[in-house]
């Protein structure tokens, strides 16, 4: 997918001069760049513009970005990227859960922001396109077909350990945490079930993982959940 200035970004921070720096940062990568300085400019903008892609601090006076994630997702998709700092996870964990796709923990490097703009842009564009088949490496998951086939050998799965994968490989490149996880796979009623997501994460990767020791497919993310890495393969 080639990734140009075609889609625009919209920039969420209450504080001017960290919402100019990153206005010049994600426009000079070549991105249309729209900016608001609070949760309820941000819902605004959005309505009028329709990002690609938000990028949302946290942490805002008024309507904070937690709400702000709520609000947007009640009727768009755009993928939401949070900025938070380090230390908060329990908000974190929050805004993924109110529908955020993937966070980046201040202070950040601008090429850690730059990759998680461009692999949240990679999985809009696939969710577009919606590709049948995902390939990452050796291994290959036929969607239509149920198909998992590791250096071109079929593997069995069980129906949890497939409904992991698929909800891990149809949203590439995205945190989704324990609670998203075991409901997708166990049902509302599993929420807590963190015990029985490990087990099934570590049966999974012995099974897809070149090296279950040492995954780079599937990714924890400490104290949040799991990402799945297609470029890890």
């Amino acid at each position: 997918m080639q990734i140009t200035d075609t889609w625009r970004i919209l920039i969420v921070d209450d504080e001017p001069a960290v919402l100019d720096a990153l206005r010049a940062l994600v426009g000079g990568w070549g991105f249309a760049v729209s900016t608001a300085g609070s949760g309820s400019g941000a819902l605004e903008m959005a309505a009028r513009e329709h990002p690609d892609l938000v990028i949302l601090d946290l942490a805002m006076p008024g309507l904070d970005g937690i709400e702000v994630c709520r609000r947007l997702r009640e009727w768009s998709r755009a993928p939401i990227v949070v900025l938070s700092a380090r230390g908060e996870e329990p908000l974190k964990v929050a805004a993924l859960e109110a529908g955020a796709d993937d966070y980046v923990t201040k202070p950040f490097g601008p090429d850690e922001l730059h990759a998680r703009i461009r692999a949240s842009l990679r999985r809009e564009q696939s969710r577009r396109d919606e590709p049948p088949v995902v390939t990452a490496g050796d291994l290959v998951v036929d969607l239509a077909a149920r198909r998992i086939t590791v250096r071109g050998n079929e593997i069995h799965l069980t129906r949890a350990e497939y409904e992991l994968l698929r909800v891990l490989v149809t949203n590439p490149d995205r945190v989704l945490t324990h609670a998203v996880l075991l409901r997708s796979v166990m049902g509302p009623a599993y929420e807590d079930a963190l015990e029985s997501l490990r087990t099934y994460v570590k049966q999974l990767r012995r099974k897809i993982e070149p090296d279950a020791t040492r995954p780079r497919l599937i990714v924890n993310e400490p104290g949040v959940g799991y990402r799945f890495v297609p470029d890890g393969g």
